[in-house]
């Protein structure tokens, strides 16, 4: 997959960080979007160019759409075009019943996952027509699958970010643009093991591995084969797909 450019959003850390790096190893010069941890998005950079690839980092929160037209012009700036669009940025709702959630938390979370991934994706859209092949990966969730008590802005987010890519699928299908989803499960990140500390009172993720699928807590990288999967030749027929990657289910709660 050499000769390809990718953006990654939230791209700096965790989930992110495990794609831009699978991306990277495979051949692709990578942009990454952060919006606060320039340290760590930095680190990531260094890594990516440890590998023999280019990569940048822009500062830009997906929420907001003059950042993602500007992330856009960056990239595009720099490398002259972009065949890759990875809409990973994401954040965490506090767990609250739909009577106790503060209306401005509902806003952020769903401007984040849905709202601005839109935006996004109108932007990115016209510089990915420009090649005979190009990808654009939503990371969902499986929290669509089950649709968990407390959490309905994040569901309610990841719900409409995988309306906006089966849509975006059937719209772009005959510009040689697939459109594809992978949802984890809980995988170790920070977000994740503040996730298990909040609703379940574990400490350490990682003594979950017993009673997780395959002896093991799920691992960014295991979300990044899944990405290259559906950015790869492989995957050259398939668009408007959706890949659940935890497991066969997890029943940690």
């Amino acid at each position: 997959m050499a000769d390809r450019v990718a953006l990654v959003t939230g791209g700096g850390r965790g989930i992110g960080k495990g794609i831009a790096l699978g991306l990277a190893a495979d051949g692709i010069d990578v942009a990454i979007t952060y919006r606060k941890a320039a340290d760590e998005a930095n680190e990531t950079v260094g890594e990516i160019e440890a590998m023999g690839r280019a990569a940048l980092a822009v500062q830009s929160d997906v929420s907001i759409p003059d950042d993602n037209a500007r992330a856009v012009a960056e990239v595009v700036d720099r490398f002259g075009g972009l065949q890759i669009l990875v809409n990973n940025g994401g954040i965490a709702s506090r767990g609250r019943s739909v009577v106790d959630t503060d209306p401005d938390e509902l806003q952020r979370v769903v401007a984040t996952h849905a709202l601005g991934p839109h935006h996004l994706a109108s932007v990115a859209v016209p510089h990915l027509r420009a090649n005979d092949r190009a990808d654009i990966v939503f990371i969902s969730s499986v929290a669509t699958l089950g649709y968990a008590a407390n959490g309905a802005p994040y569901s309610m987010g990841k719900a409409a970010v995988e309306a906006l890519a089966y849509t975006l699928a059937k719209e772009e299908r005959e510009n040689g643009i697939r459109v594809n989803v992978v949802a984890p499960g809980l995988v170790e990140t920070e977000m994740g093991r503040r996730l298990i500390k909040g609703a379940a009172g574990i400490d350490d993720i990682r003594t979950l591995d017993a009673s997780m699928p395959f002896g093991r807590v799920c691992q960014p990288s295991d979300i990044a084969d899944a990405v290259l999967f559906f950015v790869s030749d492989r995957a050259g027929y398939v668009t408007g797909e959706k890949l659940n990657v935890h497991g066969g289910g997890q029943a940690w709660r």
